[in-house]
């Protein structure tokens, strides 16, 4: 089927064909151009997502890095506060003043405004024992009051005892210590089954326990010894602030903090709209970070839809990962807007074809103007009429045609007159081969008997005279009559290696001592290119003789004969033989090769001879030509191929004709 459309589109006008080509060239084009470019658009547009969410994460991990800062600060200036340091032995000690004193400079700074989401302000003695403390809780209007609890236990506040130096890190609290400073139910996450999750959780304590940025500091005498311990902290668990924080100052889709797989903080929702606090993380990015410890970038499975996401694990002060700080975007979001440039691509190129598809058409018939001009002069051409030519269409491929089309009628119509001219020769070839046979006899019977009365004569016997005519105009008949034998016997050529310089220079060698050369200067021009040909030196030599001797002839007050040679395309080679004559008028140059044609005077020339070199260049598969100029001179031109187009038959001396 395809191959018959095809057929019958490439059998039509060409008109049709062009704008059918043409509408297929421009609709692939511009449809793999279409392709192209929502390829690249799409793959940009995915290198941007991914740098924009590196980006994002660089903002988010900023954010919450200022926020341990934040809950570190606290904890130093109340470290270093001069109320706390002076008056925590004599609250130690039961001093209620002192008690009241450190609890108002809690209150102050778990108040402060730019203290803000502070959950809690823990100010431990030396044993790491709850000596007072404020509480924030989502169940209460108003900061707690602690007095007792037991944190020694906590590896952070082990740590800072050890090393009496202050730390501030990320840290996950039990479930047991939140529980002594009222907060156990603030923490707590109900665990929501998560389609693509682990089957197991990364840690035991999800749900439970507190992810909490903490702060603990020594809190020092005037001999700067360690008397007690400042702790504050900030819990994730259930608290959006800092989340909703980087979401709208940063510009970032979605944020969630994880404890362990577990979302305890986020503004990821869920299909009816609540936030996605209890789902888990997917089993791939569970891997990724969790278990193998390195970052995640990519597409993943989010609650319940894709999104474009990075995650990044969280460390503990001892650097063992904790949980999971995530940004993402929803994949949604990106196809919709994928979608719509593709839509614009897809009208782009729809609207490109059809407007080529209109220009096409008076294009085509632009282009194809000229194409019935060359039907008709072709059908001319083939009813016979060597005349029709076509008009120049310029230096484009129509042109090159209708300059060929006119070469054409040219060499045909030249080829023609080739023809008609061989037909003549051979015609007079034949007619003068007969004549020729018959008249040669009784000429040399006449010159025979003339010849022996001449010499029977007494040198003062008045018939000598008309005798000795009588010898030479049989003579002159007998050298007509050779004329025409060489003319009839154009047949074959004895083709062999010959120098074609050498020849020329033993042709002119055999002819200067004529009287015709005697005001003659021969100027030779010799290519050195040109020195073997493959042809007949004979043939050649009677060629270039009767040329020769045409230029002689025609340049009777003396004047300078030019032979000139030229290798043309490595094929063929030309000699040019010119004089200085007073050239030959417009209305000979036709018949100069038409056998007993001749300008010469009675008795000086049978009109045979260009005949015969015409005759002989054929033979070689050649070509004659004349230049002339009236009153500048004659050239004729002899083109000859370097190897005798049937050299691969022929070996020395061999006959070819």
């Amino acid at each position: 089927m395809l191959r018959r459309s095809l057929s019958k589109l490439l059998g039509g006008r060409l008109q049709a064909l062009l704008i059918a080509c043409f509408g297929l060239v421009v609709a692939f084009t511009v449809l793999i151009g279409a392709w192209a470019t929502a390829r690249l658009i799409n793959d940009y547009l995915a290198a941007v997502e991914n740098e924009r969410v590196s980006r994002d994460m660089d903002l988010a991990s900023a954010f919450y890095d200022l926020k341990l800062q934040d809950i570190a600060f606290l904890g130093h200036q109340l470290a270093t506060d001069p109320v706390v340091a002076h008056r925590l032995p004599d609250a130690l000690a039961g001093d209620a003043e002192a008690f009241g004193l450190i609890d108002d400079e809690v209150l102050r700074w778990i108040n402060d405004p730019t203290c803000e989401c502070m959950n809690f302000v823990l100010v431990l003695d030396q044993d790491g024992q709850i000596a007072l403390g404020r509480v924030r809780s989502m169940f209460a209007d108003e900061p707690v009051l602690v007095k007792a609890g037991d944190w020694s236990e906590l590896p952070l506040v082990q740590s800072v005892l050890q090393h009496n130096q202050g730390q501030d890190a990320t840290e996950v609290v039990p479930q047991a210590l939140l529980a002594q400073i009222g907060l156990a139910d603030d923490a707590f996450v109900e665990i929501i089954p998560t389609e693509r999750a682990s089957l197991t959780p990364f840690d035991a304590r999800e749900g439970t326990a507190g992810f909490t940025l903490l702060g603990v500091y020594p809190i020092r005498d005037e001999a700067e010894q360690s008397i007690g311990l400042v702790l504050t902290g900030y819990m994730f668990n259930n608290d959006f602030t800092l989340v909703d924080r980087i979401k709208r100052v940063a510009g970032i889709d979605t944020v969630t903090v994880f404890f362990g797989d577990l979302r305890i903080s986020t503004n990821v929702l869920t299909e009816d709209g609540r936030r996605a606090v209890g789902t888990r993380v997917s089993q791939e990015v569970y891997d990724a970070v969790l278990v193998n410890e390195g970052s995640y970038q990519g597409r993943a499975f989010v609650v319940n839809q894709w999104y474009i996401t990075r995650y990044e694990p969280v460390r503990d002060h001892l650097g063992q990962v904790v949980g999971i700080l995530y940004v993402g975007s929803r994949v949604s979001a990106f196809q919709s807007l994928l979608s719509t440039f593709n839509r614009q691509v897809a009208l782009i190129a729809a609207v490109s074809i059809l407007m080529a598809g209109i220009i096409a058409i008076p294009i085509t018939r632009f282009i194809t103007r000229p194409i019935p001009q060359l039907v008709q002069a072709n059908r001319s051409l083939a009813q016979g009429n060597m005349t029709v030519r076509v008009p120049d269409y310029g230096k484009g491929e129509f042109g090159v045609l209708g300059n060929s089309f006119n070469a054409m009628v040219e060499t045909l119509n030249r080829t023609q007159q080739e023809l008609l001219q061989k037909e003549k020769l051979v015609s007079m070839g034949q007619l003068s081969a007969g004549v020729a046979h018959e008249i040669n006899n009784p000429l040399a019977s006449i010159l025979l008997f003339a010849d022996l009365m001449y010499k029977d004569c007494e040198p003062d016997d008045p018939r000598r005279a008309d005798l000795r005519m009588i010898m030479d105009e049989t003579i002159r008949c007998k050298n007509i009559v050779a004329d025409l034998l060489n003319f009839a016997r154009q047949q074959n050529v004895m083709a062999q290696d010959t120098d074609m310089h050498a020849l020329l220079d033993q042709t002119i060698e055999g002819l200067t001592y004529l009287p015709a050369y005697q005001n003659v200067r021969i100027e030779r021009r010799y290519a050195p290119d040109v020195t073997i040909i493959q042809a007949d030196p004979a043939q050649l030599q009677q060629v270039f003789s009767n040329l020769l001797n045409n230029a002689a002839d025609a340049i009777p007050q003396g004047g300078v004969i030019t032979l000139e040679t030229r290798k043309i395309n490595w094929e063929f080679v030309e000699i040019h033989i010119s004089d200085t004559g007073e050239g030959i008028p417009e209305e000979n140059m036709g018949k100069l090769f038409t056998p007993f044609f001749t300008t010469k005077g009675p008795g000086k020339g049978t009109g045979l001879g260009l005949s015969i070199v015409y005759g002989i260049i054929k033979m070689h598969r050649g070509q004659i030509s004349v230049q002339s100029e009236v009153g500048a001179g004659t050239t004729f031109i002899v083109t000859l191929p370097l190897k005798h187009p049937d050299h691969k038959l022929m070996q020395q001396g061999e006959l070819i004709g």
